[in-house]
């Protein structure tokens, strides 16, 4: 039986969307990423949140938008205790824009705001521990902060989690010390030999700070697929707008805007050939 995929403190677990339409949502992501779908909220409780999953594991979910709310993908992150953590994030100049609440018996939940105004969720895990399959075609691969000051952000999420940012030369890299030992020792007991060319903490990698396109700060979130070209032609054909495309010695990728407004990447990994 293989072990359920856990996440320390300070590490991102999980992303969702709120979006108007979850059917349409659904249909989307369906077709694009080949998501199944499931209830996480009882039929006759407010509201609707839907878990998507891939060869039966959870991998994202979608959500019922709330208000005017501008409709995007949300990065969570592992806490041991979302109350104290909601406090540490107002010490250095965060903020709480949802207070910590049980979100069923799934866990217990805040939502919070850096100093510079990009959000993210906490994440205290009780039966939810989390994606449970990452890194693959149809999942979630990186959630990446883009952010005008990095100094600025470095400071406060090192405070708030633990987090430390390596410059690497072609990015900065956002790593929390241990992630690298939990995964080993639970369920990728390779990952220090397959990573032997990688830059030195990369098994502590948990995302990356880039410059933000449209201006603000904001949790940006990639998914991995098999082919850009054909993933970025299906959402278009879908009703999503390819909005910028890039290829690196790594990667092709493409930005796009789903029907319904949430920005997102699709990444193929594309290694030098040797």
């Amino acid at each position: 039986m293989t072990a359920e995929r856990t996440y320390p403190a300070g590490v991102p677990c999980w992303v969702d969307t709120e979006q108007p339409d979850i059917e349409a949502a659904k249909h989307f992501y369906s077709n694009l990423f080949g998501w199944r779908f499931s209830d996480a909220i009882p039929p006759d409780a407010p509201g609707t949140y839907v878990i998507a999953s891939l060869d039966g594991k959870d991998v994202a979910a979608i959500g019922s938008a709330q208000g005017d709310a501008s409709v995007e993908w949300t990065t969570y992150i592992a806490v041991d205790d979302a109350d104290a953590a909601a406090d540490t994030v107002r010490g250095p100049g965060g903020s709480v824009a949802v207070e910590p609440v049980d979100a069923g018996p799934g866990g217990r939940l805040a939502a919070c705001v850096d100093p510079r105004g990009a959000r993210f969720r906490l994440w205290q895990p009780r039966r939810r521990l989390g994606a449970q399959l990452v890194n693959a075609p149809g999942c979630w691969n990186f959630s990446d902060l883009h952010t005008g000051d990095p100094g600025a952000a470095g400071e406060f999420y090192s405070r708030v989690f633990g987090w430390e940012f390596d410059d690497v030369g072609f990015a900065t890299m956002i790593r929390r010390p241990g992630y690298g030992d939990h995964l080993e020792s639970t369920i990728d007991p390779d990952i220090r030999r397959r990573q032997a060319s990688a830059p030195p903490g990369f098994a502590d990698a948990i995302g990356w700070v880039i410059s933000p396109s449209r201006g603000d700060d904001h949790w940006h979130v990639t998914f991995t697929v098999a082919s850009r070209d054909d993933s970025a032609a299906m959402a278009e054909k879908l009703g999503a707008a390819v909005l910028s495309s890039d290829d690196t010695d790594w990667t092709k990728t493409a930005l796009i805007c789903d029907p319904q407004g949430a920005e997102l990447t699709l990444s193929q990994f594309t290694p030098p050939e040797n």
